[in-house]
C-alpha cells in the first residue's frame, strides 16, 4: 500500500493569466516583437508548463539565463527559439551552436570561439551584440564599437543578427534612462552601417511600460508577464494575478500570556493568544526578512499577523480573533487578499526574489 499524504504548502499557477498579460505587453507595444522573459523557471512559475502555453502565441524568442534551461525547452518540445541573455561559458557553447540557440557576444574572444565551432559543423551562427549603455554587467562599451566592426565582419560563420542592451534604472532614473535610450540609438545608428541588425532591443518590463524606444523593434517582457508593473503606468489595471501561495494549519494551540514564540523569543504575548502554526517557512521560499515587519496571512477569512521569527518549515500566526480553526485549513499568504507586492515590501526586497524564490519543495499546480 502507498500513502501520500497532501502538501502542507503549494503554487498554484494561472497559465491563462499569463498568456493574458502578454497579450497586455503586445498591446503597449503593438508592432514590436517579444521575447518572453522565463529564465529562472519562469520567475517561479514553472519553465516548461509555461514555455508550452505561450510556444503558440507567435513570440520572437524565450529570454533564459544559459544552456541549461535552453536544454530543457528543447526537451520539452518547445519549438520558439530560445535566447541566452547573458554571456555563455566556453563549454556551453557547442551545444549552443549545434542547437541554434541564440547567444550574445561582449567581447571578440566570444565571437571568436562561436565562428570557430560554426566553422567545425559549417554553419552560420547568429548571434546578438550586447552594447553597456550602462548597466555594467555585459557587452561592448560604445567606445569599443569602432574598433570590433571589421574584426566581426571577417569572420565567416558568424553573422550579427541583432545588438541589446538593458536598462539598470528604467523603474527608477527617468532622465538617466531617456540619456540611456539615446546613446542605444546612437549605438544602433552606427552598427546599421554594417550589420542587417533584425533585432533591436534594450526593454524589460520597466522600460516597455515606461519609455519610447523608436529604434528597438523587440522587447523582453518579465516581471509583467507575471502580473506586476515594476512602475507605474496606463495598463497596470489590465494585468491579472498569475500565482498564488497557500499552505495549511497544521497546529492550533491556546498560548498563556508572556510566552514566547519562535526562535529568540523575540514575540512575547502579552495576553493569552490562540497561535496556528502552518506548515510552511523559509525552506520553501517563505522570506526569513518579514520576520516581526507586520507580515499576515488569509484565513477563513480574516487577516492574521504573523507571530515572531519565520523558521525553516513552519510559521506561526495569530488566530485568536477567528471564530474556528483547525489543523487542514487553508492558508492564504499570496494571492487575491495578499498581492505579492506586499509581501515584498515586509521583507524589504523585491518582487523578483519573491517570485523566484519559491522552492522546489512546493508543487506547482496549473489551472488554464
Amino acid at each position: 500500500m502507498t500513502h501520500e499524504s497532501p502538501p502542507r504548502a503549494w503554487v498554484e499557477v494561472n497559465l491563462e493569466a499569463i498568456a493574458h498579460n502578454l497579450d497586455v505587453a503586445r498591446q503597449a507595444l503593438p508592432d514590436t516583437a517579444l521575447m518572453p522573459v522565463i529564465k529562472a523557471g519562469a520567475y517561479g512559475h514553472g519553465l516548461e508548463p509555461v514555455a508550452r502555453r505561450l510556444d503558440a502565441d507567435g513570440i520572437a524568442f524565450f529570454g533564459v539565463a544559459n544552456a541549461g534551461e535552453a536544454r530543457r525547452l528543447s526537451r520539452a518540445g518547445v519549438r520558439t527559439k530560445p535566447f541566452i541573455l547573458g554571456p555563455t561559458f566556453p563549454e556551453e557553447r557547442e551545444e549552443i551552436v549545434l542547437n541554434n540557440w541564440c547567444a550574445t557576444i561582449s567581447t571578440l574572444e566570444e565571437a571568436l570561439h562561436f565562428n570557430s565551432l560554426a566553422a567545425l559543423y559549417d554553419k552560420t551562427f547568429l548571434v546578438h551584440m550586447a552594447v553597456d549603455t550602462g548597466m555594467g554587467r555585459e557587452g561592448f562599451l560604445p567606445s569599443q564599437l569602432n574598433d570590433v566592426v571589421n574584426p566581426l565582419l571577417a569572420l565567416p560563420n558568424l553573422r550579427v543578427d541583432g545588438v541589446m542592451s538593458h536598462f539598470p534604472s528604467a523603474d527608477e532614473d527617468v532622465p538617466y534612462t531617456q540619456n540611456e535610450i539615446g546613446l542605444f540609438t546612437d549605438c544602433v545608428q552606427q552598427l546599421q552601417q554594417h550589420f542587417r541588425l533584425r533585432y533591436r532591443h534594450i526593454a524589460a518590463s520597466a522600460g516597455e511600460l515606461g519609455y519610447e524606444i523608436p529604434v528597438a523593434n523587440l522587447a523582453r517582457p518579465g516581471l509583467l508577464l507575471y502580473g506586476v508593473a515594476p512602475m507605474a503606468s496606463i495598463y497596470d489595471g489590465l494585468l491579472k494575478p498569475t500565482l498564488r501561495l497557500s499552505s495549511r494549519v497544521s497546529l492550533v494551540r491556546e498560548l498563556p500570556a508572556n510566552h514566547g514564540v519562535a526562535y529568540g523569543r523575540t514575540f512575547i504575548t502579552a495576553k493569552p493568544t490562540r497561535v496556528a502554526t502552518i506548515g510552511i517557512g523559509y525552506a520553501d521560499g517563505w522570506p526569513r526578512a518579514t520576520s516581526g515587519k507586520g507580515a499576515r496571512v488569509y484565513l477563513n477569512g480574516h487577516s492574521c499577523p504573523l507571530l515572531g521569527r519565520v523558521t525553516m518549515d513552519q510559521i506561526m500566526a495569530d488566530v485568536t480573533h477567528v471564530p474556528f480553526v483547525a489543523p487542514g485549513d487553508e492558508v492564504e499568504l499570496i494571492g487575491p487578499h495578499i498581492p505579492v507586492t506586499e509581501v515584498a515590501d515586509k521583507a524589504d526586497t523585491i518582487v523578483w526574489t519573491i517570485f523566484t524564490g519559491l522552492g522546489p519543495r512546493l508543487p506547482r499546480v496549473y489551472s488554464t
